[in-house]
């Protein structure tokens, strides 16, 4: 079992900044990548970036690309997420979440932390 908690959400003006952080426990993450999704009012979720945990390869969504960076601690088991020019649309709650990376599907997700970004 794999647990996740994130924290680091908050209200930002646009163009601000905000480091999402998600500490992860229960297993080691040696066979595991790590994923930052988002969800906004009245929309599906969706991707946002991956990382493998272990090589660090990263992937992102076009629309956070040069943007966002995705990150990992090993030593501190933590995840993080650096969002930087940030815009209203990036406004949603942002969950953290692992997958085994010979499965597609993320069988583990964090509650949740709320993102606002005013204008």
């Amino acid at each position: 079992q794999v647990q996740l908690v994130e924290s680091g959400g908050g209200l930002v003006q646009t163009g601000g900044s905000l480091r999402l952080s998600c500490i992860v426990s229960g297993r080691t993450l040696t066979t595991y990548a790590m994923g930052w999704f988002r969800q906004a009012p009245g929309k599906e979720r969706e991707f946002v970036a991956t990382i493998r945990w272990d090589g660090g390869s990263t992937y992102y969504t076009d629309s956070v690309k040069g943007r966002f960076t995705i990150s990992r601690d090993k030593a501190k088991n933590t995840v993080f997420l650096q969002m930087n020019s940030l815009k209203p649309e990036d406004t949603a709650v942002y969950y953290c979440a692992a997958r085994r990376i010979d499965q597609n599907a993320y069988g583990y997700w964090g509650q949740g932390t709320q993102v606002t970004v005013s204008s």
